[in-house]
């Protein structure tokens, strides 16, 4: 069973996070002893103590606000180091996981989608960690903390304030679920967009040659609009709710006020505990009212934020959920499989049974396969007959979910399908080339492949006299500027350079290509295969006529 990835389960529980928002909390908290101190300085002056009476007072604030200040920083520091580190965490993950899913599932995000999550929705988790989350525990903390100090001193203002608080956060919760939908829908509509642009520009070339190019302006122009609305709709959210927020702070540190002035001069003699506030006692209660707003106030302020990462956290979610995984994902052990034996393997299939998930319908039962040492074999059968599945559950790109497939007898599982992939050569009918130079599109990285090696690999793939396959050439994702024949052959040069494939894997190689050059293919497919066993998935009789045998899957035969 696929399980999301750590970093969403201990996303709550990050040591990080709690340290810094228990220093900022602490930074906050520190506001009460300042307020204290300005209080008894300007209660001193009025009993006639003298400026010399503000002086210690005075010191004590400013050591208060310096350590306020450093708390608040490092707390700030902490929380953003942390964050960052998670949210790579977190993208690291979904990267695993995604690589994690067969090229073959039919239900993988599009490549834009995931990149415009990965990259640029993923950034509003930042927010959401940094400064909802830190407001949320001042929230829970200081207006207690304001509360204890006032109720001694004046039960009335401690209830002015018990009563305005709970209107706030009543409202928040009453714009949040409106929030977090509208950030859904943003979310959604931005990810759309960036896929439908990528597939366009993936097929500029026959957009241009079907003459489509106005109307997928007009299609790309109408989402530009449709995300403008979603985000002006988020915006229009936050800016109501924050307003409206700030008119209830505003009426509870203004109630607090008046009562306050209307005690000093008199006119309100009840509300402190059948005493008389002194100056001091009521400007301090006025200083504290809007800290007691203050951390209410703000976590209005970070109410989008909250509904913003939701979304994107949600968004990234989405992208971990289960599929159709490779056989050896999760795995990090791979069985003693030799990348470097040159004699050409056996490959050996037993009750092989297969079924794509959502279809009740088999593509393989119970089927049973032996190619030999070396032999060169056809795969024929009608297009949806299972030539290509049957590549990719010898590639250890499908699961196996029934029947045993052994490479020169070490069967293919989780933990030997990567030992046994450096054993094999994939050439599909469209291979997929990377932005990079040709060099790099031949070589893949792979140890042992040399500039020397990748030279005589293109000259064996015919394409030394191709202008646009010379080594140092860049070519652009997909292979723009390179025909389809070119391609292929491009993918016979990367087979042709890699030192320890001795199981080629071929699927429909001359599909689409003209008679020609599906017979230069063909030659080099037969040259390359010399002292290899190769397994070709094709509808091409010509190419099958040259194979040593032809394998009917729909006929459940050898021929």
């Amino acid at each position: 069973m696929h399980t999301k990835p750590a970093a969403f389960q201990r996303l709550r529980s990050g040591t990080g996070f709690e340290v810094g928002s228990l220093l900022q909390v602490f930074a906050s908290l520190l506001w009460l002893p300042q307020a204290g101190l300005l209080a008894y300085a300007l209660q001193r002056l009025m009993d006639g103590a003298g400026i010399a009476a503000v002086y210690l007072p005075a010191v004590l604030i400013f050591i208060l606000g310096l350590v306020r200040a450093v708390c608040d920083a490092a707390g700030v520091r902490r929380i953003f180091k942390t964050a960052r580190a998670e949210l790579s965490l977190m993208r690291e993950q979904v990267a695993a996981s995604l690589a994690a899913r067969s090229p073959l599932d039919a239900a993988r995000p599009a490549s834009g989608l995931a990149a415009s999550v990965m990259a640029e929705q993923a950034e509003a988790v930042i927010p959401y960690l940094t400064r909802y989350r830190p407001a949320r525990l001042r929230t829970m903390i200081v207006p207690l903390a304001i509360l204890m100090v006032v109720t001694p001193l004046s039960w009335i203002a401690a209830l002015v304030l018990l009563i305005a608080a709970p209107l706030i956060p009543m409202f928040m919760a009453l714009v949040g679920w409106r929030a977090k939908a509208a950030s859904e829908a943003q979310m959604v509509e931005m990810g759309g967009m960036n896929a439908f642009l990528l597939d366009r520009l993936r097929g500029l070339a026959t957009l241009r040659t079907l003459g489509a190019i106005e109307a997928t302006a007009l299609r790309l122009h109408a989402s530009a609009q449709a995300l403008r609305m979603r985000t002006m709709a988020v915006l229009r959210i936050a800016f109501m709710s924050s307003a409206v927020l700030e008119l209830f702070a505003a009426l509870g540190v203004a109630m607090v006020a008046v009562y306050i002035g209307f005690h000093l001069l008199g006119q309100l003699e009840y509300g402190a505990w059948g005493t008389r506030l002194t100056l001091g006692q009521g400007v301090f209660i006025l200083l504290l009212s809007p800290a007691f707003f203050e951390p209410l106030r703000e976590l209005s302020a970070v109410w989008h934020d909250r509904a913003a990462g939701d979304a994107a956290l949600e968004a990234l979610d989405n992208l971990t959920a289960d599929g159709l995984l490779l056989p050896d994902a999760g795995t990090t052990s791979n069985e003693a499989v030799a990348a470097t034996v040159h004699a050409a393997p056996t490959v050996t299939i037993r009750q092989l049974s297969f079924a794509y998930q959502g279809s009740h319908a088999s593509v393989f039962d119970c089927l049973d396969l032996q190619i030999a040492a070396g032999e060169r074999v056809a795969v024929m059968a009608a297009s949806g007959g299972g030539k290509s599945s049957l590549l990719a559950l010898i590639a250890g790109l499908l699961p196996l979910p029934q029947g045993s497939i052994a490479i020169d007898g070490v069967l293919l599982s989780a933990h030997s399908a990567a030992g046994l992939r450096k054993r094999m050569a994939w050439i599909g009918q469209k291979p997929h080339i990377f932005a990079g130079s040709v060099h790099a599109n031949v070589a893949l990285r792979r140890d042992g492949v040399s500039a020397t090696d990748v030279a005589a690999a293109l000259k064996f793939a015919e394409l030394e006299g191709v202008a646009q396959a010379r080594p140092g050439i860049a070519l652009g994702e997909g292979g723009a500027g390179l025909s389809g024949g070119e391609a292929v052959r491009l993918a016979l040069a990367r087979a042709a350079a890699d030192p320890h494939a001795d199981l080629l894997l071929v699927d429909e190689p001359t599909a689409h290509l003209d008679q020609a050059t599906a017979l230069q293919v063909s030659d080099a497919l037969l040259q390359l295969a010399q002292g290899k066993t190769m397994i070709v998935a094709t509808h091409d009789p010509v190419l099958a006529a040259r194979m040593d045998r032809v394998i009917l899957l729909q006929a459940e035969e050898q021929a």
